[in-house]
């Protein structure tokens, strides 16, 4: 690049640091040479958080040229790396990490370059939005404001950009069909692709998958199937060529549930086979999250005026950049970039959604033109919906009271299916619900800010109409007067707790501490609500009383609300009556919320009631409280799950790699709801076509000290670089997966061999696999959130290492489920499950190859069976895992012969069977 900038660049790794003169001439620094440049003079960065991070040195501002990057290109994502952003930008990517720096101003000029280019695809918007942030003064505004010319004419702002919607007559009823074989093999064919051949596994779990669109045979009889298809049999085309033709034939929708944003991003991707034409897949194929994924407008106007300062007013700036441009203002695992919150630390990008449920519908400026309801009116007429498992359980029971239920369901990732149940039909009374309600009932108080309002100013209008709507409204406000108020935590801490609720949950802490055996931990604290003392009983009375008190008046002015949209005044026109109906279906959510806590009070100091599980919490994280509170879960959540989803529906598929998991069909009848209907379901199982046995090995470690950090990080480092990177290391604790990261971080880095980890990076964790997956010699380690729905094909990905054992933790729900589910057999099946599917992300496809450690000793071989038949087992010393590790990642072809294998051998499973 020609031009030259004004500033130095810096790149900190775990490896060193390296600036580079506004000439290009790099050098190597030490962190205060760097901090104190960074404190004098901008300097331009790649993501100044992991920058401040490596430095050591909290927040630190500069040129950061990923917001540069979002604001140039919005809606646009990019790799957060040196070699990601040179890909993005045509650029050859830097050759090491000393080389980074001067190649940040080469990518910096790249970028300021574009903005004269006359194909610059998102010029509209850029001055006006430039002109805001050098009021702001944001960093890079200086350089913009000559290299954006101000436009003739006024630009179009977001508000006036954005498309409205438009209402729809309601969906018919789908006409009967039932699918023939020979359409869904000639569907699938298209599917697949031409000169592609269709598996004879993938098209025997089409013809499967068709029989879940039959009309049901009975009222709550749905026709359901349950399906294992193994990894690498093609399940998410197999299901949608039925589901697609189904919807085209019979003019209705599917609706598709997943567990994790990964997959409903990859089924966004896969629908693009089915409707090749974007303006049909826009209309054919919707994507639907809660409310609280999408950005609200409203909230964005009250930022963009003065809402936001400082660092939050310049996000909100680059926020209204991308929404202008998005295709459906999903904030969170949408076409908004995951890194771009995380520039921001706790800047705001939360109070950009409608979290609080404070929507005003109708009475919002922007109504017309919302995402959220944009999305939601498109789904009704849409052939596909791509959801989730808990917004899927959510709608199917509102829509089963309105009488027109979600009839074809595919859930896949359906082992997860009972997780979803078991939070969605839960009730938790603690101090953060009850001050959001109080915040929904009574709006802004003392000296709070934002745009948040009440009931009395959302129908304010009612109020006026009608006066004994007033006055459930004035009642409501004033019983919600009970509820605890903001710098709770803070009085119950001293205790001096103020009404009945607060003074309950006094009482629940006053308990939990004085029950729990671990209060010096620093983790959350539990015990079961049995036994309990005589203060906690006599402070539930008050309490119930005083939510009894306020359902009194929710319900009489739903009561109302009903009324006059019956009345049909004459101010009642389409928007009003639609953020009255908005408001009613408000009312009814809090006061189920407030039944289920009334109920969950009314049990205090009785009987157990066997169908749930009862607990006190007191939730802390680094041994900080920040809720206290009562919780209730079902002990089977099936149960809820079959009435309201399963049998109102005609057809339900459930489908996963891991459904059984190492179970047999009966184990997974039971965490799918099926056991609960009155007539057999179908199965159907296809073993995967993966020759894992040549492929892949399991090694277990069996010279490693329990509780040695020191040897577990010393593990780490070795096995890593016998892979040479490309390792997901899996921990069943974030306070040993950080302090195994701060031990090696560093002389993996010396090495070249990169490593990221959630919970330290301040990276979202969709960034960080995008990361890993981007750089085969990175390496990741985290917990839960990546043994699932994390999809690494190739050589990024190449050996998987978990710490030990995923055994559950022991809380008071796992240890009832424990005792009804069999005892130390729950817990195994527990343990299979997490094995199966963490052993999942290690071969993706065909050529996949590579290794699973398994850092613990004490493995019972019982457990072995969670892996795929015919896979090779050892247990080893940790040498002669590393020797393993260095020999499959050096090898080629087959990476294991069976003839040489000394170790345990799985028994091989028969034939798949289709019942």
């Amino acid at each position: 690049m020609s031009a030259s900038l004004p500033w130095p660049a810096i790149h900190a790794t775990h490896g060193g640091i390296w600036i580079a003169a506004p000439d290009g001439a790099t050098r190597r620094a030490g962190r205060g040479e760097a901090i104190a440049l960074a404190a004098e003079t901008p300097a331009v960065m790649l993501n100044a958080p992991v920058v401040a991070t490596r430095l050591g040195y909290g927040e630190l501002a500069g040129l950061d040229l990923l917001e540069l990057f979002a604001f140039i290109h919005p809606a646009r994502f990019v790799v957060p790396t040196p070699a990601g952003l040179a890909r993005a930008l045509g650029l050859t990517p830097p050759a090491d990490d000393a080389a980074a720096p001067a190649f940040l101003l080469d990518a910096a000029r790249a970028l300021l370059a574009r903005l004269a280019a006359a194909d610059w695809a998102e010029r509209e918007g850029a001055w006006t939005a430039a002109q805001a942030l050098a009021r702001l003064r944001w960093p890079w505004s200086p350089v913009l404001a000559d290299r954006i010319a101000q436009p003739e004419r006024a630009e179009r702002w977001l508000f006036a950009k954005l498309p409205e919607w438009d209402e729809a007559a309601p969906r018919p009823q789908p006409r009967p069909v039932v699918l023939d074989e020979a359409e869904t093999d000639a569907m699938l064919a298209r599917l697949v692709g031409t000169g592609a051949e269709v598996r004879e596994g993938q098209r025997a779990y089409a013809a499967a998958a068709a029989r879940a669109f039959d009309p049901r045979l009975g009222e709550g009889r749905p026709n359901m199937l349950l399906a294992e298809a193994g990894t690498g049999i093609g399940k998410t085309l197999g299901y949608l060529a039925p589901a697609a033709l189904w919807a085209g034939a019979a003019d209705g929708t599917v609706w598709i549930s997943t567990y994790t944003k990964a997959l409903q991003r990859q089924l966004d991707r896969e629908t693009q086979r089915i409707f090749p034409n974007p303006n049909d897949r826009a209309r054919k194929v919707v994507v639907r999250k809660g409310r609280e994924n999408y950005l609200c407008l409203l909230n964005l106007e009250d930022a963009l005026q003065g809402g936001f300062q400082g660092r939050a007013a310049i996000l909100a700036h680059l926020v209204a950049r991308w929404a202008a441009y998005s295709r459906d203002g999903d904030m969170v695992g949408g076409d908004l970039p995951g890194w771009l919150p995380t520039l921001f630390r706790r800047a705001g990008s939360t109070a950009l959604t409608d979290r609080r449920g404070e929507c005003v519908y109708a009475g919002c400026p922007h109504y017309r033109k919302c995402f959220i309801e944009r999305s939601a009116r498109a789904a009704e007429g849409a052939d596909l919906v791509i959801a989730n498992h808990a917004l899927v359980m959510i709608l199917a029971q509102r829509r089963r009271d309105e009488g027109a239920p979600l009839a074809r369901l595919v859930f896949d990732e359906g082992h997860h299916l009972f997780d979803a149940a078991d939070s969605t039909f839960a009730a938790a009374l603690t101090g953060q619900e009850a001050i959001e309600l109080r915040r929904w009932i009574v709006g802004p108080e003392g000296k709070s800010r934002g745009r948040r309002r009440g009931l009395s100013a959302r129908l304010s209008d009612v109020g006026s109409y009608d006066e004994e709507g007033a006055l459930a409204i004035e009642a409501a406000v004033m019983a919600a007067g009970a509820l605890p108020a903001d710098s709770w935590l803070g009085r119950l801490a001293e205790g001096e707790p103020m009404g009945p609720i607060e003074k309950l949950l006094a009482a629940v802490r006053a308990t939990v501490y004085a029950r729990a055996s671990a209060a010096d931990a620093g983790y959350g604290l539990e015990t079961e609500a049995a036994e309990l003392d005589a203060t906690l009983i006599e402070a539930a009375a008050p309490a119930t009383q005083a939510l009894e008190a306020l359902v009194r008046p929710l319900a009489k002015l739903r009561q109302r609300l009903e009324a006059v949209m019956d009345d049909g005044p004459d101010w009642l026109d389409g928007p009003a009556r639609a953020r009255i109906e908005g408001a009613i279906a408000g009312l009814s959510n809090r006061n189920q919320l407030l039944g289920a806590w009334v109920s969950l009070l009314g049990r205090l100091g009785g009987p157990i009631d066997p169908d749930y599980v009862d607990w006190l919490a007191v939730d802390r994280v680094e041994g900080r409280e920040f809720d206290i509170g009562l919780h209730r879960h079902w002990l089977d959540p099936t149960r809820p799950l079959a009435e309201t989803v399963l049998k109102p529906a005609q057809g339900v598929l459930v489908t996963s790699a891991t459904l059984r998991g190492g179970e047999d069909w009966a184990a997974a009848e039971a965490r799918t709801g099926a056991v609960h209907l009155d007539h057999p379901v179908r199965r159907f199982e296809a073993t995967s076509p993966f020759d894992y046995a040549s492929r892949a090995e399991v090694l277990i470690v069996n010279d490693l000290k329990r509780g040695d950090l020191a040897a577990l990080g010393l593990a780490y480092v070795r096995l890593i670089q016998a892979a040479g990177g490309g390792t997901l290391g899996l921990f069943t604790a974030i306070q040993r997966l950080r302090a195994v990261h701060a031990r090696i971080a560093d002389r993996l880095a010396r090495d070249g061999l990169p490593l990221y980890a959630q919970h330290v990076d301040p990276i979202d964790t969709g960034t960080l696999v995008d990361i890993f997956r981007d750089d085969p010699r990175a390496s990741l380690l985290g917990t839960d959130a990546l043994r699932d729905g994390v999809d690494v094909p190739g050589e990024s990905l190449r050996l998987v290492v978990m710490e030990g054992v995923p055994w559950p933790r022991p809380t008071v729900l796992h240890s009832a489920r424990r005792t009804a589910g069999g005892g130390s057999a729950y817990d195994d099946r527990v343990v299979r499950a997490r094995l199966a599917q963490a052993f999942g992300r290690l071969i993706r496809r065909a050529d996949d190859r590579g290794a699973f450690v398994l850092l613990s000793a004490a493995t019972p071989t019982r457990l072995l069976d969670a892996f795929p038949p015919g896979v090779p087992v050892r247990r080893l010393s940790l040498d002669e895992a590393v020797a393993r590790v260095a020999a499959i990642n050096g090898s080629g072809g087959n990476v294991f012969s069976p003839q040489q294998d000394s170790g345990i051998r799985l028994p091989e499973k028969g034939d798949a069977e289709s019942t």
